[in-house]
């Protein structure tokens, strides 16, 4: 049977929509697949850049210690995807075992990565 649960909590505020990972591990194939199609659902929803700005996200990561090289690929993908729609991508609140991570593998140097949500948010206003 399908895991039909929602992996995240979705908020808009001021036209940003503010995603938060629910889940403490974000290991297996399944979950991760699932919080794939939520983000890159939530992205094609957005507005059309010529309508308004282009989507802007804020992924909240408070809820995660750990996560899989397949997590890094959906979060590159969804970057991809909101980047071709002129959109902005967040990260915020990555524990230190995770942003040593994005270190290791440079994916700091094409993210964006906020210490918390309040500074996220406010440098997409």
């Amino acid at each position: 049977m399908p895991d039909e649960s929602p992996r995240m909590n979705v908020s808009f505020e001021d036209g940003i929509a503010l995603v938060e990972l629910k889940d403490r591990k974000i290991l297996d194939e399944m979950s991760i697949a699932r919080i794939g199609e939520q983000l890159n659902a939530l992205v094609a929803r957005s507005p059309e850049p010529r309508d308004a700005p282009g989507p802007r996200f804020v992924i909240d990561f408070t809820n995660v210690a750990h996560m899989s090289s397949s997590a890094l690929g959906v979060l590159i993908t969804v970057h991809k995807h909101i980047r071709e729609r002129q959109g902005q991508l967040r990260l915020c609140s990555i524990q230190a075992a995770i942003h040593e991570i994005f270190v290791i593998t440079r994916l700091n140097e094409i993210f964006q990565i906020c210490q918390t949500r309040q500074e996220a948010m406010g440098s997409l206003k």
